[in-house]
């Protein structure tokens, strides 16, 4: 039996560089060669507090690659360049009868549920393979999962040209947003955060406003850029209660919020901030994963994106790791030692 090498994780905080079977691939799927994989944020708690769903488990869910073995028939698909759909849906419950695979009520998930796309390989169904243009880098391609996620939650918005977009949250996700609204008409595209460096970073990419939520009223300053009004939008992305009211302090009258983040533990509202929602009536909208299916796909819209040039990816890889480096990374991210909006295992043929 052949084998190749892969970030194994076999309990929580034990994760291991080694060597492992080399995935046999079912009539439905082809062996994938990963060519960059990226470290996303759930990723971190993954490894180190919550762990996957079964040990050992093979973890990564932002992947691109080359296709690199098929079964007899599938021969055209030798070669071709991919990113992923991490969700196996499963194909019988009431949302997938209707394409809305991200609410499915049985689902798997590459990296969780079962191996992901740290290794050197990964078997993956075809119906997951989403088709990457020469023009875009296979780094990039690995980050077709958030930008889709991102793009997602625009879309629950609504944004129309003009608008006055705030977002809560630079990390990457609030990043790309920022990118795709600036890039979807928005007329003003507003970033609050509680960390100078990640402002600083948004600065770098062309964001001129920007707020720093601890020491000063992102209301007010969103007031004053737009002559007294408040936003037209403004989406959570950072999942804690302090973001989510000051989204909905900072809304003009009928604006809509997008609830994105996700939570580490209980959201909890003040009075005042319930009566913002109420006496201004504003519009709450949840958001969850990106839509996948042949009507509304936010996966081939991300790489859209991509070629035109709306999103500045190749700044948003912080570091570059090889696979064997898989501690030195995870450290990183965990530890937070230096400054970082993207992690990104990559493999020769990967980098832009």
């Amino acid at each position: 039996m052949k084998n190749m090498m892969a970030c194994n994780l076999h309990g929580i905080g034990d994760l291991r560089y080694e060597e492992v079977p080399l995935p046999e691939i079912k009539n439905d799927e082809v062996l994938l060669e990963v060519k960059a994989a990226g470290i996303c944020g759930s990723d971190i708690p993954r490894v180190f507090e919550k762990g996957t769903y079964r040990f050992p488990t093979i973890p990564g869910h932002e992947f691109a690659g080359v296709v690199a073995a098929v079964n007899r028939g599938d021969e055209e698909l030798m070669g071709r360049r991919a990113a992923v759909f991490p969700l196996i849906p499963c194909g019988k419950c009431e949302a997938c009868q209707i394409g809305e695979y991200p609410l499915c009520s049985d689902y798997d998930y590459y990296g969780s549920r079962r191996d992901g796309a740290f290794a050197e390989y990964v078997a993956v169904k075809k119906w997951n393979l989403v088709y990457v243009p020469d023009s875009v880098p296979l780094e990039h391609a690995a980050m077709c999962e958030p930008c889709a996620v991102a793009i997602h939650a625009l879309g629950r918005a609504g944004i129309r040209l003009g608008d006055t977009v705030l977002i809560f949250g630079a990390g990457a996700i609030g990043l790309l947003a920022a990118q795709i609204a600036r890039g979807w008409g928005a007329g003003q595209v507003a970033l609050a955060d509680v960390d100078e460096q990640k402002l600083s970073f948004a600065k770098e990419l062309g964001f001129t406003h920007t707020v720093n939520a601890a020491s000063n009223d992102v209301s007010e300053y969103v007031r004053n850029i737009t002559g007294g009004k408040g936003a037209d939008t403004a989406l959570e992305a950072v999942g804690v209660s302090a973001a989510a009211e000051g989204c909905f302090k900072a809304l003009r009258n009928f604006g809509k919020a997008v609830l994105m983040g996700n939570p580490a533990k209980n959201m909890d509202i003040s009075q005042k901030a319930w009566w913002e929602i109420l006496r201004k009536q504003l519009v709450l909208t949840g958001t969850w994963n990106s839509s996948y299916n042949e009507t509304n796909n936010d996966w081939r819209l991300a790489l859209e994106c991509m070629e035109r040039g709306i999103f500045s990816l190749s700044k948003m890889i912080s570091r570059r790791f090889s696979l064997a480096e898989c501690g030195r990374a995870f450290e990183l991210a965990r530890l937070r030692k230096e400054f970082y909006v993207k992690i990104m295992f990559v493999k020769e043929g990967g980098a832009a």
